[in-house]
C-alpha cells in the first residue's frame, strides 16, 4: 500500500483495519460486560445507588459505597479512561502504513491486556503487580501507537 491511500489502508481487504475493527468490537462489549458484573453484585447484596432501584428487591437498601460493587466500578471507570485512547490512538497509528504483523499484535495484546486488567481487577481480585502490568501493558501500547503517529505525520 502506498503512503497517503486512505482508501486502501481503511479497506477490509487490509489485514490492520480488519483487526483494529475486531479488537475495538471486543473491547466495546467488554465494557458493556461491566454493567452486568455490576448489577451481579447490587443484586446479590441487595445494594443499591437510587431509591427507586430498591423497589425491585425485596429486603433491598441503598448503599453508596460497598467495596465489591466499588471495585468493579473503578474498573468499568478506568476502561472508560483508557479504551477511548486506544481507539483513537490504534486509529491514527493504522494511517501511518505501519508493519501489519506488529500492528495486528499491538492491538491483540492491548485487547488481552484490558481483559486481563478487568479479570485481575473486578472478577478475581489478583494482589499487585498484576494489575499494574496488564495496565502497564495497554498503557505503553497506546503511548507507543501514539508516538508513531505523530513521528510519521509531524513536518
Amino acid at each position: 500500500m502506498a503512503y497517503g491511500n486512505l482508501a486502501e489502508l481503511l479497506s477490509f481487504s487490509n489485514p490492520v483495519f480488519r483487526s483494529y475493527l475486531v479488537c475495538n468490537s471486543v473491547l466495546v462489549l467488554k465494557v458493556m460486560g461491566m454493567a452486568p458484573l455490576i448489577a451481579r453484585h447490587r443484586f446479590a447484596k441487595k445494594i443499591f445507588i437510587s431509591p427507586e432501584d430498591t423497589k425491585m428487591v425485596q429486603g433491598a437498601k441503598v448503599v453508596e459505597s460497598d467495596p465489591d460493587i466499588e471495585r468493579c466500578r473503578r474498573a468499568h471507570l478506568n476502561d472508560i479512561e483508557n479504551i477511548p485512547l486506544f481507539f483513537t490512538a490504534a486509529l491514527g497509528y493504522l494511517l501511518t502504513n505501519p508493519e501489519p504483523t506488529l500492528a495486528i499484535n499491538l492491538m491483540r495484546l492491548y485487547t488481552a491486556a484490558r481483559i486481563a486488567h478487568t479479570f485481575v481487577y473486578a472478577v478475581v481480585v489478583v494482589p499487585q503487580p498484576s494489575r499494574v502490568i496488564a495496565f502497564g501493558i495497554g498503557f505503553g501500547i497506546t503511548g507507543f501507537m501514539a508516538v508513531s503517529t505523530i513521528l510519521k505525520f509531524f513536518n
